[in-house]
């Protein structure tokens, strides 16, 4: 008899429970995050892309984005990433490019990134080489700079 009722009311729990969610359903909700003030272009292959200087506080920084163009920087059209249309700057002085917030997207040959990351790996390295050198030089054997230690320990009475 209590086994029964036991059984009825396992049944009348199986009635009442919800239907089970599918995967999209048990999804988290989305959550809201702040714009990003730069957005991220859609990469090429063979090109870096890089966000370059071109006013700051409304003030033309000339000096920069001559650097970058002779270093080989190019501005990219806004045919080239059409995602940014709405974004740029409409009084920009370089129309048809991509400037947001004083700030132009610009790409270069990825060979040119290797090349130029070379180079200062090199001064870095020619630099330290210096600044050792410069330091061994001053170097004396009374008062070595540098001191090789040597410990012996012993046992016993040596024989």
């Amino acid at each position: 008899m209590a086994q029964s009722r036991l059984i009825d009311e396992l049944n009348e729990v199986d009635v009442a429970r919800a239907p089970r969610q599918s995967r999209e359903q048990a999804e988290r909700p989305k959550v809201w995050q702040p714009a990003s003030t730069l957005p991220e272009p859609d990469k090429q292959p063979g090109y870096t892309y890089r966000w370059v200087r071109v006013s700051t506080l409304g003030q033309n920084d000339a000096r920069n984005i001559s650097a970058a163009f002779r270093e080989g920087w190019e501005p990219v059209g806004i045919e080239e990433q059409p995602q940014f249309k709405f974004m740029v700057d409409p009084d920009s002085r370089f129309k048809d490019n991509i400037e947001v917030a004083g700030l132009l997207l610009c790409k270069v040959p990825s060979e040119f990134m290797d090349q130029r990351r070379e180079h200062f790996e090199q001064k870095t390295q020619a630099q330290n080489e210096s600044v050792d050198n410069n330091f061994m030089r001053e170097n004396d054997p009374r008062m070595p700079l540098f001191r090789e230690r040597n410990t012996k320990t012993s046992f016993g009475s040596g024989r």
